[in-house]
């Protein structure tokens, strides 16, 4: 299939690439470069023998966008495009309401006119909002108490993706909702590499390791888990690449979609800083600081359906992740 990549130099996006191709499917990057590296490009082509193409538009530009879909007819879109960091949407909801969801909505204008039926777009546990704790499944209530904008956007896209594939009997969404990817390539040289502060447990992991943060801070250490520090389900990024190769074979059906791409194990904070150090063999800096308002006990994913209805399922452990992310960095130097 040709594949449009929106968000294909980013983290997960370029893991995704690389399974496509390795798959045999024609990938063209759709990427503003916001919060990635063009140099991606060529690790995709080091790993995979290829590069793919690439078209450095902003999703906000609707012409452009008009303009790339009239030149070339894609079979399918995945949509990883979009801002993620938490705390950032928390203090700039409307730059995070306006590139998310209107990013969308052009996109979805442009497969519409253009007849493009088939679409996969990454969400995110967070749409489970804070009524939810424990096992998550797709069955259960979303949009409620969540705690950021950015959660937010990721709702109120799910809801326009499921509203459109209703008016458009012809097209086929697969909504894929992320636990908490970590690790990287194995090959050392893909992995989290954001622009700016890192917002997410591990690229924080990563800076301490490296010396460019002193420690780490873990938010209370007094929840009700048996370290008393949060539970988390970290799923291998490479596992979470293969959950869209199996989400294509979704979209031969029209109609919404909805899967949990996770583990359906959970991991506390000291364990996977205790992974991590036994990976590197090095202790990692870090002290116990007063709970975040709004983090609950523990989160992860019921991913039965995923397996029963996409035959897919986690593959790769945390020790897995820690390894090659450990990997990743000591290739950067």
């Amino acid at each position: 299939m040709k594949i449009l990549v929106t968000g294909g130099t980013g983290y997960i996006g370029s893991h995704t690439v690389v399974e496509l191709q390795n798959q045999g499917h024609q990938v063209e990057i759709l990427d503003n470069l916001f919060n990635s590296k063009i140099t991606v490009l060529d690790k995709i082509n080091q790993i995979t023998g290829q590069t793919p193409v690439f078209h450095q538009v902003d999703l906000l530009d609707y012409q452009k966008m008009r303009e790339l879909f009239a030149s070339t007819h894609f079979d399918a879109v995945i949509h990883f495009a979009g801002l993620k960091a938490v705390a950032e949407s928390i203090e700039q909801p409307l730059r995070y309401y306006e590139n998310n969801v209107t990013g969308t909505l052009n996109l979805l204008k442009c497969m519409a006119e253009f007849k493009v039926n088939r679409i996969i777009f990454s969400s995110s546990a967070t749409v489970y909002g804070n009524i939810n704790s424990g096992k998550l499944d797709e069955s259960m209530t979303t949009g409620v108490d969540i705690t950021n904008p950015y959660g937010e956007t990721k709702h109120v896209i799910e809801k326009i993706l499921e509203s459109e594939a209703t008016s458009r009997p012809e097209l086929s969404v697969v909504i894929l909702r992320y636990f908490n990817p970590v690790g990287a390539h194995i090959s050392g040289l893909l992995g989290e590499d954001p622009n700016g502060i890192p917002n997410n447990l591990m690229p924080v992991v990563m800076r301490v390791a490296e010396g460019k943060i002193k420690e780490l801070q873990i938010y209370g250490d007094d929840y009700n888990t048996p370290d008393g520090t949060c539970i988390r389900d970290y799923i291998h990024v490479v596992d979470l690449a293969k959950g869209h190769l199996a989400a294509l074979k979704a979209t031969d059906t029209p109609g919404a979609k909805v899967y949990n791409l996770g583990s359906g194990k959970g991991s506390s904070v000291l364990e996977i800083i205790k992974a991590f150090e036994d990976a590197s063999g090095k202790p990692l800096p870090h002290h116990i600081s007063d709970r975040r308002p709004g983090d609950l006990a523990e989160i992860f994913a019921d991913p039965s359906k995923a397996k029963r209805e996409l035959d897919w399922q986690t593959e790769l452990t945390v020790a897995d992740a820690m390894r090659d992310t450990i990997n990743f960095l000591n290739n950067q130097k």
